[in-house]
């Protein structure tokens, strides 16, 4: 049987297809008479968005369902608050069986093509010697290179998608050109563009890419992409003898104030024009995106403004 799609799903539609699990709660039911019963309420998805879904009969379920299983599901779309499927079979699906591309979305941009542009960058802007070395360093280091190329940038938010990482990267990249040539007495060139291939490197160990839907590691979780990226790239320095400290300390200045704020998540605040330029081309790379698969998610033809977004904390006026 073919698949069906969440954003094909009505109220009413019959459904017998795969679905990943992205939530899932064990709830007991209210009315007095079910005392002590309890019922599932998932939260299901592909890569054309989520639907609430729940399993009334417990007895049904066998063994626990976790995030990240794919499950074959058979049931109806009801009306609760919104879409809800009402499920009355599931089984659950091996992963050797498991179509990636049904769940596990890719950047629209190719990806060799993508790092082929950040290595043509790294040749024509990167003049200091130094960090050309230490691009070099990691840019030969192929397992590295590998989990660079297909890391997510975020679970949610932004650039959530095989290879996002590289995409967001070679737009924030791009946007340091820019603002090098807007300040090139204030800016250095080479330090600003080697950081921001660097600023998000801890990610590649934050997010777990073979996961559907991008769940974050243990350490990702505990540690954060900053002290990991970090860690990663105090390792890269090990490969090249005699790293200026001057710059090495502006460098990992740069990679722990990206985030801006310490309320963010930044150990520190910017405290240098290139640290401050840094941050602001990551922020303008991550939210543009976020505007950008908003509008590009919304589908309701009847109105001018997308649904409300709760991390940009507003609706988008999309009128044509």
């Amino acid at each position: 049987m073919s698949k069906q799609f969440v954003k094909d799903l009505k109220i009413g539609s019959h459904v017998q297809t795969q679905f990943v699990v992205v939530d899932v709660k064990e709830l007991s039911f209210s009315a007095p008479s079910k005392s002590g019963e309890h019922f599932l309420k998932m939260l299901l998805g592909d890569i054309s968005g989520t639907i609430k879904a729940i399993i009334w009969d417990r007895s049904m379920v066998s063994e626990p369902i976790r995030l990240d299983d794919v499950l074959y599901v058979s049931g109806e779309v009801g009306d609760y608050y919104g879409p809800q499927l009402v499920i009355d079979f599931y089984s659950k699906v091996e992963k050797d069986k498991i179509n990636r591309n049904y769940f596990q979305p890719t950047s629209p941009r190719d990806i060799e093509e993508m790092w082929s542009s950040l290595l043509k960058i790294i040749s024509e802007t990167v003049a200091d010697e130094s960090l050309k070395s230490l691009l070099e360093s990691f840019c030969n280091d192929s397992e590295l290179v590998e989990k660079y190329k297909l890391s997510p940038a975020a679970k949610v938010i932004h650039h959530n998608y095989l290879g996002g990482l590289l995409d967001h990267t070679l737009e924030v990249v791009q946007i340091c050109e820019h603002l090098a040539g807007l300040y090139p007495l204030q800016l250095d060139k080479s330090l600003l563009i080697t950081a921001a291939i660097f600023h998000d490197l801890g990610k590649i160990e934050e997010y777990n890419a073979d996961s559907f839907t991008f769940e974050q590691t243990d350490k990702g979780r505990l540690l954060g992409h900053i002290t990991i990226g970090l860690e990663i790239i105090r390792k890269i320095f090990e490969k090249v003898p005699a790293f200026p400290d001057d710059l090495r300390m502006k460098l990992e200045h740069m990679i722990i104030s990206h985030h801006g704020e310490k309320s963010w998540g930044s150990p520190e605040i910017p405290q240098t024009f290139n640290a401050f330029a840094l941050f602001h081309a990551d922020m303008l790379s991550a939210r543009l995106k976020q505007f950008s698969q908003i509008i590009g998610n919304h589908n309701n033809s009847l109105s001018n403004w997308t649904d409300y977004d709760r991390f940009l904390d507003r609706r988008i006026y999309n009128g044509k």
